[in-house]
């Protein structure tokens, strides 16, 4: 596959490469780009990727000394048996040392997990060693809490070593369909509502066949590369696997409240918020505030979500149907997968998307707004997909989406005026709104636009 967007990323890493001496560390989920990304950077540069693996402490230093070997092209080196890491990396700093070089120990965790002390260690490697020598540093992994814990915290002995981190997401909506231009805008929508934008998962999906092929062959197949990944994901972070599994399958059903939450699981408050605290710092759950909320941090008004798209659509459709799936009666749970596929979840993560596009024609001056947050808003009565605040105009954008199969209609205009009415939080200030589609508009609201400066229409994420 193409290497698709990570173009901001890049750039930090150039920039990171022109400094004399630079420490990078690049961390997130598995599947989510990592290493295709540092491969994509040092393919024309003078670098030594090491790809530590789930042995002991000896094993990976000997792999490491066999690398520093064939890239300083001295033979010899693979030949000495190293006591002491500080040894080979000496040997990688003297090679040239005139000349820029690149380090990169990928899933760099696997070291720490066989010798709980190499942070230390390494840490000693950079300021005794590298720092000083023209050499730039990647470490990168894929367990979120370790690579916290281990590099990233205040306690770690790599800390405050860093000169710049990258914690990388899935591809952004706009990646995905800058790639793949053969594909509707409402295709490209549910194939990013079902692969959340995973490079990895995109790869595993045909594109010469439908998404529901695809989701049958990959997903709902016992053999399929998918079928387990989210245990897998979980697994490899937690102990305990069931209590967040139970949570997270509580959140897809449609609790966002701590209170449902710890009520479907008859736990108190206090037991499951510690489980969700986790979920979230390893960006498998989000808190979610109203946009307008002055002081988010205290506010009351929190919703919990899941906060990756294919594990949304995985706990939804996939988990409550294993039964079924380990019985190979695929058919029948992608037909109950179907019948409620838009309702259920394109609908919302097309409220997603909808924010990033208003985003993207905010920062190409197609619409004249200055957002300094971009969220939605709920009160006891009233919901609004897309909300944003321009702090520089006092103004406040409201946006509806419709993912529907024909064009929208003029009234959903008018009750989005009569919402933003009754906000206490909208008073005072200039409101524009905003109609999202992927079936085109009805032609009376398309006038009522015309004539509106304060209106706009976005179909298929472009203006009309």
């Amino acid at each position: 596959m193409i290497f698709l967007g990570r173009n901001s990323e890049l750039r930090i890493l150039e920039k990171e490469y022109n400094r004399k001496s630079s420490f990078v560390v690049i961390y997130g989920r598995r599947r989510v780009g990592k290493t295709t990304l540092i491969k994509e950077f040092i393919k024309d540069k003078n670098a030594l990727y090491f790809l530590a693996s789930e042995e002991g402490n000896r094993q990976n230093l000997n792999k490491f000394t066999q690398k520093v070997s064939e890239f300083t092209k001295q033979p010899y080196i693979a030949d000495c048996h190293f006591e002491h890491w500080s040894n080979v990396f000496q040997a990688f700093t003297s090679y040239l040392p005139n000349e820029k070089k690149i380090l990169v120990i990928d899933e760099f965790q696997y070291l720490v997990n066989a010798n709980p002390a190499y942070p230390s260690v390494f840490q000693e490697a950079w300021d005794e060693i590298m720092k000083d020598n023209n050499v730039m540093v990647i470490l990168c992994g894929s367990l979120i809490s370790m690579m916290t814990s281990q590099v990233l915290s205040h306690s770690s002995p790599l800390y405050g070593r860093r000169t710049a981190q990258i914690r990388l997401h899935p591809l952004r909506f706009s990646d995905i369909r800058s790639a793949f231009l053969n594909k509707t805008f409402s295709e490209l929508v549910e194939l990013y509502a079902v692969t959340g934008g995973v490079p990895k998962y995109l790869e595993f999906f045909d594109n010469e066949i439908s998404l529901w092929e695809n989701v049958s062959d990959t997903i709902l197949n016992k053999s399929g590369f998918l079928y387990e990944e989210p245990i897998f994901l979980l697994e490899k972070e937690v102990r305990e696997t069931i209590n967040y599994f139970s949570i997270i399958k509580a959140i897809s059903l449609g609790n966002h409240k701590l209170s449902k939450i710890s009520g479907l699981l008859e736990q108190k408050t206090t037991s499951v918020l510690p489980y969700i605290i986790t979920l979230a710092d390893l960006f498998l759950v989000e808190k979610r505030i109203p946009v307008t909320e002055q002081n988010p941090e205290k506010s009351r008004k929190g919703l919990y979500y899941i906060n990756d798209h294919f594990i949304d659509f995985w706990f939804k459709f996939v988990y409550p149907y294993r039964s079924e799936l380990e019985m190979d009666n695929i058919s029948y749970v992608l037909k109950k997968i179907q019948s409620v596929f838009i309702e259920n979840h394109v609908s919302f993560v097309f409220e997603y998307i909808s924010r990033e596009v208003f985003r993207d024609l905010c920062i190409r001056e197609d619409i004249n707004f200055i957002p300094s947050k971009i969220g939605a808003y709920w009160n006891n009565n009233t919901e609004i997909d897309v909300v944003s605040i321009d702090n520089e105009h006092n103004c406040i954008f409201a946006g509806e989406c419709k993912y529907y199969d024909h064009p929208v209609p003029a009234d959903v205009y008018f009750d989005l005026k009569r919402k933003c009415d009754s906000i206490q939080e909208f008073k005072n200030q200039k409101i524009i709104y905003g109609i999202f589609s992927v079936s085109g508009f009805e032609s009376r609201l398309i006038e009522l636009a015309k004539n509106n400066t304060g209106l706009y229409l976005i179909n298929n994420g472009e203006l009309i």
